[in-house]
């Protein structure tokens, strides 16, 4: 029996409560763990050096910086380049901004280093599971993947356009006042090899008994 399922447009809308709270839910975790490794002082991922580079400068806080980044990419880059934003595009844009302002304020600023590294540790681990949420909930890609995305369908590779854009971001970043260090480095290596394993597991199946409807 082939598998039939639900779209509205190019997002999948079967089993949609599942869909939305597990997209939720993946957003929130990701949100704790980009915060948990901002705060651990010992290198942020691309973007979020990128988000701590332009709050240095201009005086706002990193997820509010998270949120107006989103907001603008969708504005300035997806409508270029003709891509349609999903339900999980909108509540990317919004919730992992609004998640880490509330728990940046909330973390105690930690000194020894033998916290900051479980801080680091824990943050990584957050944001895989919550990218495999998120992702897995099929309600379509954040604003920064879709970009890859984007790319990789005017016939740029993937792998070429991801390169691309972590480099970009992350030299700006750097260049703006963003931390960069050995947690930016494993962030890296290692967010790949633990969302691939993760996503099978936590992606939302799609029921046998539903229509195709593009």
């Amino acid at each position: 029996m082939s598998l039939r399922v639900k779209y509205r447009g190019s997002v999948l809308t079967d089993r949609l409560v599942e869909r939305i709270t597990r997209c939720v839910t993946g957003l929130a975790l990701f949100g704790v763990g980009i915060s948990l490794q901002i705060e651990s002082r010992l290198g942020n991922p691309p973007w979020d050096a990128f988000h701590q580079g332009v709050a240095n400068q201009v005086g706002l806080g990193i997820g509010t910086v998270i949120i107006l980044t989103g907001i603008a990419l969708l504005v300035l880059v997806w409508i270029p380049l003709r891509q349609k934003p999903g339900l999980g595009t909108v509540l990317n844009a919004l919730e992992i901004g609004l998640v880490a302002n509330l728990v940046l304020d909330a973390i105690p600023r930690v000194e020894l280093l033998a916290l900051r590294i479980p801080m680091l540790l824990g943050g990584i681990l957050l944001v895989a599971l919550g990218s495999a949420l998120y992702i897995g909930s099929g309600l379509g890609p954040g604003p920064r993947d879709g970009i890859m995305t984007g790319l990789a369908a005017r016939g740029v590779q993937i792998r070429i356009a991801r390169t691309i854009i972590e480099v970009t971001v992350l030299v700006v970043g750097w260049l703006l006042g963003g931390q960069v260090g050995i947690g930016t480095v494993l962030f890296a290596v290692a967010i790949g090899p633990l969302v691939q394993p993760l996503m099978p597991r936590l992606a939302v199946r799609p029921r046998k008994d539903q229509d195709v409807a593009r």
